[in-house]
């Protein structure tokens, strides 16, 4: 017989490698949320599941048990060979731990594949992680990435990602670069995915004396940072970036890609046209027309977001920014690595 297994119990054998995780909701339940790094084999398809839910409402359980035991049963030799393929212990959740993981755990077990059910199932995930959140202690030091847009940000905290430092991304986590062309060729997360990422990440930095981030605004995209990161956020030293212009607007062209979202790129240039100088703002709407993009994001650097980031960093207690200018991220990254050191934060990692 299959046994329940708690969240906590889960994630402990998912960090040691011990367990897969197998959501086995519908598709498109699955893209919505699910716990991070689960797989998923649904045990009804969107259609299936709509289905079955309808006869749920209508007409009563029964009806709804005998539907879905119909579809299921025709699909269960190819459902079963999907779980053999994955190797070692696993556990399985479906939104409440309710009829479609009971089934699932009782049809593997049958089969001899040792399974456990997460108790509550993603619903449960769900209200855990809202409550680690509202509860998360982070006692670490934060140090802020900020500078004009473009100098390559969130590129130098991916790199130092890359090389073990205690690094938060938020924009990877939620999707979206921040700004009103944040959403062009990404798939922005919803709350749900974003809060179980970043709690995660928490988890795995918890130890660590010191924390990296960008200087992210409350709200990214559709999602909403908690306050006691954005509380550490602005209490953290700041780190302000610096990079040549054309380097600026080189890192931009290779982000956002305007030839290939041209239409994307141009529904955001209108939602701020307004708040640039008319003049200015016409000759950045005929370079963008006739796809003259590298001086179209030079004008809109030096006419609109310039002086915004300006402004900002003028409110900023200067005691606590640290300045670095370089020639590429590159450079920059090794000048970051140099504060951390001069501060004494990287021995202490």
């Amino acid at each position: 017989m299959f046994q329940d297994i708690t969240i906590e119990e889960l994630l402990v054998k998912r960090s040691n490698g011990e367990i897969a995780a197998i959501d086995v909701r519908s598709p498109s339940e699955y893209r919505s949320a699910s716990i991070p790094g689960s797989l998923n084999i649904p045990l009804f398809d969107d259609v299936e599941r709509a289905e079955v839910g309808t006869l749920y409402t209508q007409t009563g359980v029964e009806a709804a048990k005998e539907r879905g035991l119909h579809i299921a049963s025709a699909k269960l030799p190819e459902f079963v060979r999907q779980f053999k393929e994955i190797e070692g212990p696993k556990a399985v959740f479906c939104w409440r731990g309710g009829m479609r993981s009971r089934t699932t755990a009782t049809v593997l077990d049958l089969m001899g594949i040792r399974v456990y059910r997460l108790n509550g199932g993603f619903r449960a995930y769900r209200k855990w992680v809202v409550a680690q959140l509202e509860n998360f202690e982070l006692n670490a030091q934060a140090y802020v990435l900020g500078g004009n847009t473009g100098s390559g940000k969130t590129a130098a905290l991916q790199k130092l990602q890359a090389e073990g430092y205690p690094v938060v991304d938020l924009e990877s986590m939620a999707g979206h670069r921040g700004s009103v062309f944040g959403g062009i060729g990404v798939e922005a997360r919803n709350q749900k995915t974003f809060d179980a990422l970043l709690l995660e990440r928490l988890i795995e930095v918890a130890d660590s004396p010191y924390i990296l981030l960008e200087a992210e605004s409350k709200r990214i995209g559709r999602i909403e940072v908690p306050a006691f990161l954005m509380n550490k956020k602005e209490e953290g030293v700041q780190i302000r970036v610096g990079l040549p212009m054309e380097e600026r607007v080189r890192h931009i062209l290779e982000d956002y890609r305007p030839e290939e979202h041209a239409e994307a790129c141009m529904t955001s240039f209108l939602r701020i046209k307004a708040y640039i100088h008319q003049p200015i703002a016409a000759e950045i709407h005929r370079l963008m027309e006739s796809g003259e993009y590298a001086d179209a994001v030079r004008m809109m650097l030096e006419s609109y977001y310039d002086p915004k980031y300006d402004y900002f960093a003028d409110g900023l207690d200067q005691e606590s920014v640290r300045e670095i200018r370089a020639a590429t991220v590159e450079e920059a990254v090794q000048q970051i690595k140099d504060i951390l050191a001069a501060e004494g934060a990287a021995e202490r990692s």
